[in-house]
């Protein structure tokens, strides 16, 4: 048994057609990316995922492993409109959203003039975003949600797609803000970064440091991009996965009768998580090269997914048990 979103009826013959034009696209997508970013090949296909599923992603990990060049080259890739901010302790909400300026014409009369900020773009990157104070970061609390801002009581929408692509810095380091629950509760994955492998790192050290660096080229365009996206929605999804996403998430919940769950949890995952494994399974199905998602992607999505969207007791940080370890015996049970 497979569960569908209601859409217009598309016969089995076409779903099969757009879906391997779509396999192409993707894998040539694939390919790209891959002529620039060495390794990482986890990091890569979570971040497309988080794309194709259209969605946020934060990008965690230290300085230095290519977190930037990772968004620079998935904008050049996907061909979309790209903004960048770098975010510091000083950066105000207008400097993201835009400001009303006053203008004077000829005749002496005086007018606003909305001028737009960084964030009118299909994919921003946020740099390092918890080095900006928390009433910076709010700022883009409306726009990732409902895809438009309000500046002076007028409402302006967003391009589409519009995607955030987020880097943090580990919050041991100086000079860092942790990010408010809901606004981590508005990025479809956490992406942690870790170093690269030895082949990874030699092939990196000897073809980047040569007179010329090897250059992403736009591989599809924004167009096709929302496409997909609407394909991925339409992905049947078997019944199986439905339960293994419900279970998972309700069990990482204090309250529902897990007292494991109980002892290690102080607060868990809403219902976005689950909307948020349900898209992601079927882009991950996708990139995968696959019709229909299974199990095992639930498993493979369940700590990027989930992570950011937990909290441990006092207990639980105090026995040195992480959220990555509650996540994971989780996934066992499933």
């Amino acid at each position: 048994m497979s569960v569908m979103v209601k859409e217009s009826p598309v016969s089995e013959q076409e779903m099969i057609a757009e879906a391997e034009k779509a396999l192409a696209d993707i894998s040539r997508v694939r390919e790209g990316v891959g002529r620039i970013i060495f390794g990482q090949e986890s990091v890569v296909e979570r971040a497309l995922v988080a794309l194709l599923a259209g969605g946020h992603a934060l990008l965690v990990g230290v300085p230095g492993l290519a977190k930037t060049k990772l968004v620079e080259t998935l904008g050049i890739v996907l061909g979309l409109d790209t903004s960048r901010i770098q975010f510091t302790p000083d950066l105000m909400p207008s400097d993201i959203l835009g400001s009303e300026v006053m203008e004077q014409d000829d005749g002496g009369r005086r007018s606003f003039r909305f001028i737009a900020g960084p964030i009118f773009a299909q994919l921003l990157m946020a740099d390092e975003i918890n080095r900006a104070s928390p009433r910076t970061q709010s700022a883009l609390l409306q726009a990732m949600q409902e895809y438009h801002v309000t500046v002076a009581g007028q409402r302006y929408d967003l391009p589409a797609p519009f995607h955030v692509l987020a880097t943090q810095n580990p919050l041991e380091q100086e000079g860092t803000y942790p990010l408010p629950e809901a606004q981590l509760d508005r990025f479809l994955m956490q992406i942690d970064i870790l170093y690269p492998e030895l082949e990874a790192e030699r092939r990196i050290l000897i073809e980047t440091t040569g007179i010329e660096d090897a250059k992403a080229e736009n591989v599809i365009g924004s167009e096709r991009l929302k496409q997909i996206q609407t394909l991925i929605r339409r992905m049947p999804v078997p019944e199986s996965v439905v339960e293994a996403i419900l279970k998972l998430v309700r069990s990482a919940r204090p309250g529902q009768g897990n007292a494991e769950t109980d002892k290690l949890v102080a607060w868990g995952p809403g219902p976005r998580a689950s909307q948020a494994l349900m898209l992601c399974t079927r882009a991950r199905a996708l990139y995968d090269g696959r019709l229909a998602p299974s199990t095992d992607d639930v498993r493979a999505l369940a700590e990027p997914v989930l992570q950011h969207r937990m909290a441990l007791t006092f207990a639980a940080r105090a026995e040195g048990t992480s959220v990555r370890d509650v996540v994971a015996k989780l996934v066992k049970e499933i």
